[in-house]
């Protein structure tokens, strides 16, 4: 009963890491099981980087899981190890955070969920304060493409009211600042 408890968990990890995509400060874990048993963890570099036994660097920013699994293990194949067994696991996302700032109860920064709204990100963060302003929230989207955010103004008030165009879905990196209401 275990060895299938087990093998389904093994599973559901499996169906996660074939569609996560690993980003700059993750935290992996490689185990070399053949020869001997060699664990390393190591945090993504900002050059998208980890560090791996026999190998130095590897490039693994952009890539799934399992990519970069069978890239260790191919690797270490050509030229290190007869029959090597690699196994690669993300121990921590630090890559797919937001932030929540300004009048809300708890700022600071979460982890992005799927589908996570505006709305639902200030509802992690413990909804507003008694001076938060419902129609003054601003969304800062880091650009792709050069430095800093674009800012996009947001109406909660709206989306509160069943608007779906003011509830904006987050992506890594974005900010959500609450501003202070004038009372």
């Amino acid at each position: 009963m275990s060895v299938i408890i087990f093998f389904s968990f093994v599973s559901l990890l499996s169906a996660d890491n074939e569609q996560y995509t690993i980003g700059i400060s993750d935290i992996l874990e490689v185990r070399i099981l053949k020869p001997d048993v060699i664990t390393d963890r190591s945090s993504v570099s900002p050059g998208g980087e980890i560090s791996v036994a026999y190998l130095g660097s590897v490039q693994v920013k952009g890539k799934t899981i399992a990519e970069v699994q069978r890239e260790i293990q191919w690797r270490l194949a050509n030229g290190y190890l007869k029959y090597p067994v690699v196994v690669v696991a993300l121990i921590e996302s630090r890559s797919r955070n937001f932030t929540v700032s300004g009048e809300v109860v708890k700022p600071g920064t979460y982890q992005l969920q799927e589908n996570t709204t505006v709305l639902k990100a200030i509802s992690i963060a413990g909804g507003f304060t008694k001076f938060g302003s419902k129609s003054r929230v601003k969304l800062l989207r880091p650009y792709t493409d050069k430095p800093g955010y674009e800012s996009i103004k947001i109406n909660v008030q709206k989306a509160m009211d069943g608007n779906a165009k003011e509830d904006i879905v987050l992506q890594p990196g974005d900010i959500v600042v609450v501003s202070e209401g004038f009372f």
